[in-house]
């Protein structure tokens, strides 16, 4: 055998164990879906729940911003509070929130404006003041576009122990009108609660700050919230904090559900490539391993890998290999919707093809620049998730004002 001739074996063998590594990543993540998601809360008495802050950063107006955060006026849980936040005096924002402050003088709620510069992180800067003014040591993160049942806050509850300090929900997305949505409910239904499920599974990071629940308590060892402001994606450092002290993570047994109104192919591909850049500035390896965990280039990779050891027809290969994945991700979002499709099997066809086909093209595009757009700013990233600071806001009053 010649050099040449090793050298393909050790990558045809090579490909091979790592399609069936992706095989056993869609086993493990169906089987833990199935077994943890919606299952029965035991309740517990009022009295043995702990008081809940709930953080709001919002920035703008979205078509079904009110409707979500009236949400969170309604949660039935004894002792909770909410607080919002908003960077400036002309945010549109401020505007609804007082009026469903208004609408509910019984909810324990407070709006605090101007944000404090504590890292290029907009989000952190904005919810720094409210965190330091919390009243309970069991803190909510929630973005803007998270709708909430009312159950949620006491499942997030149940989920918390003296040795869990983080609960995280799998981000999910609300039945929407059009096929933009419909694509992005099947990326979140399948390729994202695949990693989720899985690495939850097994305990390793895979944390989401669009919706968790921490304790204060083990942040503030960290510094508090403030000294996570040099990074973007902070959500993935506050959990590997988290876990580096020891303590444990758990995801809640529901969904968290994304309502934005707002949503196009286009914007949603944006808000793919921004995670991939994180992902790949956060753990460099992920540029070589992320491709293969995709349905194409793991079916052509493989399809070659099974030809050259086994002498199996390629095209067959790929073929089974497409329609095994497609079965499984079809099992994955019934599992992750608690039941049937929200729309016809056909759509829900088209959507994954699509976003299996264009998946290389927003892998590829990440890599373009080291430059991440959000919120309208600019951020350079660097290795290790550190990101420079992006172009001054324009002047803006940094004070606080709390309405009751």
């Amino acid at each position: 055998m010649s050099f040449v001739d090793v050298v393909a074996t050790v990558i045809a063998v090579g490909i091979f164990l790592g399609s069936l590594f992706d095989w056993f990543i869609h086993v493990l993540a169906l089987s833990f879906g199935v077994r943890h998601l919606y299952k029965k809360v035991e309740p517990q008495p009022d009295e043995e729940l702990p008081g809940v802050s709930i953080i709001k950063p919002l920035t703008g107006v979205d078509p079904h911003l009110k409707s979500n955060i009236e949400t969170f006026f309604k949660l039935n849980y004894p002792k909770y509070e909410l607080l919002f936040s908003v960077e400036t005096e002309n945010d549109p924002a401020i505007l609804v929130i007082k009026s469903l402050i208004e609408s509910y003088p019984k909810v324990d709620a407070k709006l605090f404006i101007g944000m404090r510069i504590v890292g290029a992180n907009g989000k952190i800067n904005n919810m720094v003041k409210p965190y330091e003014a919390a009243k309970y040591d069991a803190i909510v993160i929630s973005d803007s576009g998270i709708k909430m049942e009312e159950s949620t806050l006491t499942n997030m509850v149940a989920e918390l122990s003296s040795d869990v300090a983080l609960v995280l929900q799998m981000p999910f997305v609300c039945t929407r009108k059009g096929f933009a949505a419909t694509y992005e409910q099947v990326y979140f239904g399948t390729m994202q609660a695949r990693n989720c499920l899985s690495a939850n599974a097994v305990g390793i990071n895979c944390s989401t700050g669009m919706s968790c629940l921490l304790r204060r308590d083990v942040l503030d060892r960290e510094g508090g919230l403030a000294a996570f402001g040099k990074y973007l994606a902070e959500d993935y450092f506050i959990a590997k904090a988290i876990l580096n002290q020891g303590y444990k993570i758990r995801l809640c047994t529901t969904p968290a559900m994304q309502n934005c109104g707002q949503y196009s192919i286009g914007q949603f591909h944006d808000r793919l490539v921004r995670w991939a850049q994180l992902r790949s500035s956060m753990l460099p390896t992920l540029i070589i391993l992320e491709p293969l965990s995709e349905c194409i280039v793991m079916g052509i990779a493989a399809s070659w890998a099974v030809q050259y050891l086994f002498d199996f027809s390629a095209m067959g290969y790929f073929l089974l290999h497409v329609l095994l994945w497609f079965l499984l991700d079809y099992l994955m979002f019934r599992t992750v919707m608690g039941g049937p499709l929200p729309f016809s099997k056909f759509e829900f066809f088209v959507a994954w093809l699509l976003r299996e086909l264009l998946s290389p093209y927003v892998l590829l595009t990440c890599h373009r620049n080291r430059t991440v757009t959000w919120r309208n700013k600019k951020y350079r990233l660097k290795w290790g998730g550190v990101v420079d600071e992006p172009a001054p806001p324009k002047p803006a009053s940094v004070h606080s004002v709390s309405v009751i």
